[in-house]
Order: C-alpha cells, then structure tokens, then sequence
C-alpha cells in the first residue's frame, strides 16, 4: 500500500482545512424556533460559543436544546465563562481551520453585535456567514396573541429604552404619532450598567400620556417572551403600572427579557391568546421513564405547553444467563413456537439485539405469528419488519386484554402448541396463565432485567418532595415503587396522573392521590387525560374569576386527601 494514502493525522488534516465563523440566531428563547440552516451549521461545528446569559434569565435549558444539534465530539465554550474578546477567540480558532458557530439570541444583526464579528472575520480574511434567527420584535407579540399589522393599523415603530452609545428616543415625538409602539428593554434586568438602564414602565408610561396618548390607550408587556415562563400583562397606559404591581405581589414577577406594546392592536390580545392558554402551560412534568421510553411521551407533552423532565426510575440490563434467551432464538429458527407474545418494547428489543447479534433479521420470525400487548409495543414490532397478527382491544390495551382476544389451543388447526413469551423478571403472571387455560404450552422466558435507577440529583429529589413539579406521569407500577424509592413520594400539590387501574392501585398503596386515570392504557391517552384535566382546571378558575395557577404556584402544606 502507497504510504501516501494513509489519512492525515488529525492535527495536520484540522491544519489543512479552511476555518469558517457562523453567526447563527436561535429565536427568543425557544430551541424549536431554531431555522433548518442554523441546525446545519450547528451540526457542522467544531467549535460552538454559546448565548450571552442575562441576569435573571434562565437559558440552560435552552443551550442544552440547541447543541443537542451537534456532533459529539464539539467544543463547547460558555460566552460568559471564556474572557477576554470573543470575537476575537472566534477568529483565533477559525485560523487553527476549525468551524466556528457563535450563537445568538434573536438574530445576530437585530439587537445585537454581530456586525462587529462580521467586520473582524473580514480583517482577519476568515470565511463568514450570517444565519438569520426568528427576532423578538415580531414573535415576542405573536406569542403573545398581539397582531402588530393589519386591522386598520398600518404603522409600527420600534423603539429601545435603554440608552446605548448616547442615543436617546424622543418619546414625546412617538407619543404624538398613531402609530403602534414596540418597546424593546421595558424592564431593565438587574445588574445593567446605569447608562444602559431605560426610563422604566412607569416613566414610559407616563411620558407618553403626556406627549399624547390618551391614558386609555391599550398597552401589554409580555415578560420572558415565547418560552414556558412567558406573562402576558395587558392594561392601559394610565393603570398598567398598578396591574404590574399587582401581579408581582403575587409572585407571577418574571425579570427581563420584557416587551411592552402600546397601541389597539393590544386590545385583541384576550381573543387571540393561543400559548399561555394551553392546557398544560408552563406546568413542570415529571416523566419517570428511560430516555428511550420518555422520548414520545414528552413530545406530546410539549404539545400541550408542558415542561417535561425525565427522570429514569428503571435501568433495564440484560438477564444474569443467557442459556434462556439463546434457546429461545434457536426455537425461533428451528419452528418449534407457533406465537411470540410481546408485551413491552424493551421485549422486542431484546429479542431483535439477539437475533442481530447471531447475524438474523426479522426473517427469522417466518411461520410465527406475532401479539403485542399495546400500541407502543406494535409500533416497536413493526419498526423491526414485522406486522402483528394479534393486539388487544383499544380499550383494554394489557396482558388481560390480550388473553380476551387470544384464541384458545385447537389441536386440529394448530401445527404447534406452543407461544414464546419474552418479558422482564419481575412481569406479573397474567398473560402466562390465561394462555395455559387456554391451552397453550408457554415458554416464559426472562429476556431482560428491570434494576432500580440510581437518585436523581439532590435538586431533582428536592423538587419532588417540596412540590416543585406540578405533575408526574407514571406509565406502570413499577415506575411508582421506583419513583417512591429512590426520590420518596411527590409533595401533596403534584397532580398524580396514572396509566391504568394496576398503576392507580399501587399508587394508592403508597398513599398518593390519584388525580387522573387514562381511559385506556396507552401514552397517548395518558397526557391527553392530563391536558383535559389542566383544561378543566383552568376553566374552573376563570369562572370564578380567579388567577390562573399551576399546580406549584399553589398553597403548600395541604394534606392530600385520599
């Protein structure tokens, strides 16, 4: 072999390569708001500066969202934590041929410097690009259910209120004009420079019934704009102060980032709220699954404006021998199991990693006919190859729905009697018996172990037991003996929302109050069940015109009746 085929080492190929800076904006604080092409670059990086953090803002749940785009072997570094120049630190590294991403809140050229690292990579002869992000001027409103255009309001202006570089805003000019205002920096965020600290709402409001206004006109201020901790104030001039007041005695006081909006479109804001009137909106859920097992469940409830935090309760490891399962797949080849019976996806995936590992596919399941126990189950099935033959009824979805649809043993329409059943160590015995009563011959084989999970952190365990969390979902029984024993049991405001009667009882055995059952025993139904039950309690509030609270925000120390 030519000696000059050999690939470069890894210092001479990231010397030869061409280094790159990419200005990329990351929306307002939501990871999803993220454009295609930023996750592109993000993906591409070599090195990633992360987002300015403001005093008073929470974004570690945001970076952790936008670098979830990037490769494994990225470097990080925290824009707050590397000092000195960043631009320059940019430039340095895009010199050493890496690819540089900075990141920005909003889009780099709106409300933020990125000019000036466009001009140092042009100085320096560094490639550069500038990837536009979802700005705050107009989806800060949006989210707020405020239309900024349209309905007979033809003019926007934009004004900052905090001084920069000497430049001041004519508010009395602004006052004079019809047009809807858009202030940006409402509220300066503790810890700012004087110099960059504006008038204040008050001062603001104030100054533009003087130039004007007239004291009814309509005014909002949304705080922490298009994330899960997002107000919505709205008020006039002369009475939004008092309002504001109002609500920060009650603890709903979120710091800057806040945007203020003065003008009619204000007025349709009730009508068009569409984020902070979902169900589940902004409510902490606790989600005590594996990461696998919660990626769905947390999808969905991010559809309903919830905050899931993962917590695994289970580690599933394989079992102490493997004889069992090596026979098992042997039968499978051989033809000696007429059925396979899968009731969990951890089932299926531990038979297909040992059929994989001996070099098989789904091939080997030829002549067999498949029952999964529910739908997750079937969707881990099918994502193998294979087509169930058999499922439970929709509203029966478990071991006893299955045997109620299993048929029994005809010898004379049966070649074989006998059905493989995978499942974990610790599976209850339901699907196994009502198969031997009807007649089957059972190959009860453990394919995994379920092992309790290590503590979750001490800040995790104490947001369970101080009520931190509005709700938990638990998926199964064992999530709730696992939750109780290695976190201890949720503080009596989390609403409890279970899966099925089986996983209500043990709940109620360790002496938590059941307050939402799924109709059906699948995910799906389970946070649509919650959703229903946040909407029902949202409304409740209204009607009796009451703020709107989670469940956490609520008196502590009540005593949950049981």
């Amino acid at each position: 072999m030519n000696a000059n085929a050999n690939p470069q080492p890894d210092e001479s190929r990231a010397a030869s390569r061409t280094g790159h800076v990419a200005l990329v904006g990351s929306g307002p604080g939501s990871a999803d708001l993220l454009t295609l092409r930023g996750a592109d670059m993000l993906r591409r990086a070599d090195v990633v500066i992360t987002l300015r953090e403001p005093a008073g803002q929470e974004l570690a749940g945001f970076r952790e969202g936008l670098l979830e785009h990037c490769s494994e072997d990225v470097s990080v570094i925290e824009a707050d934590e590397c000092g000195g120049d960043i631009n320059a630190l940019a430039v340095a590294r895009a010199r050493e041929g890496q690819r540089v991403v900075r990141l920005f809140s909003g889009d780099p050229f709106f409300g933020c410097r990125g000019g000036d690292l466009v001009a140092s990579c042009h100085q320096a002869g560094i490639d550069v690009d500038v990837v536009p992000g979802v700005s705050s001027v107009t989806s800060v409103p949006t989210f707020a259910g405020i239309p900024l255009l349209g309905d007979g309001n033809p003019e926007v202006r934009l004004l900052h209120a905090r001084a920069h570089g000497g430049a001041e805003v004519d508010w009395h000019e602004a006052a004079a004009s019809d047009a809807t205002l858009v202030v940006l920096g409402a509220d300066a965020p503790p810890g700012e420079p004087p110099a960059h600290q504006g008038p204040g709402i008050d001062v603001l409001c104030k100054t533009l019934i003087a130039g004007g206004r007239p004291p009814t006109t309509p005014v909002a201020v949304v705080r922490a704009g298009g994330t899960t901790r997002q107000t919505t104030v709205t008020s006039t001039l002369n009475r939004l102060v008092a309002e504001l007041k109002a609500k920060d005695a009650k603890g709903h006081h979120l710091t800057a980032p806040a945007l203020m909006v003065v003008g009619t479109p204000v007025s349709r804001q009730p009508e068009l709220s569409w984020y902070e009137t979902q169900s589940l909106f902004g409510w902490r859920v606790l989600v005590p699954r594996t990461k696998e097992q919660a990626a769905a469940l947390s999808e969905r409830l991010r559809a309903h404006g919830a905050v899931p935090e993962e917590v695994p309760t289970i580690s599933v490891e394989p079992p102490r021998t493997p004889q069992q399962m090596e026979r098992a797949v042997r039968g499978l080849v051989t033809g000696r199991y007429q059925w396979v019976a899968f009731t969990s996806v951890n089932a299926v995936r531990a038979i297909r990693e040992r059929l994989e590992s001996y070099g098989l596919d789904a091939r080997a399941f030829a002549g067999v006919k498949v029952a999964a126990v529910g739908e997750a189950t079937a969707r881990a099935v099918r994502d193998f190859g294979i087509q169930p033959d058999l499922l439970p009824p929709d509203d029966v979805q478990s071991s006893a729905g299955l045997v109620s649809v299993w048929p029994p043993y005809d010898a004379e329409i049966d070649p074989i009697e006998r059905v493989l059943l995978p499942r974990a160590d610790i599976a209850t015995e339901t699907l196994s018996a009502g198969l031997t009563d009807l007649g089957w011959e059972v190959d009860d084989v453990t394919a995994y172990r379920t092992v309790r999970a290590a503590p979750p952190p001490a800040p995790v365990r104490e947001a369970i037991k101080g009520g931190g969390f509005d709700a938990v979902l638990f998926t199964s029984s064992s999530t709730v003996r696992n939750l109780v024993g290695i976190a201890g049991k949720p503080h009596n405001t989390t609403v409890i929302a279970v899966i099925g009667p089986e996983t209500e009882k043990t709940a109620i055995e360790f002496g938590l109050r059941v307050d939402v059952v799924a109709p059906k025993a699948s995910v799906p139904a389970l946070v649509d069940a919650l959703s229903e039950y946040g909407a029902a309690k949202r409304r409740e509030a209204i009607e009796a015109g009451k703020p709107v609270l989670k469940p956490s925000q609520k008196r502590r120390g009540r005593r949950r009746k049981l």
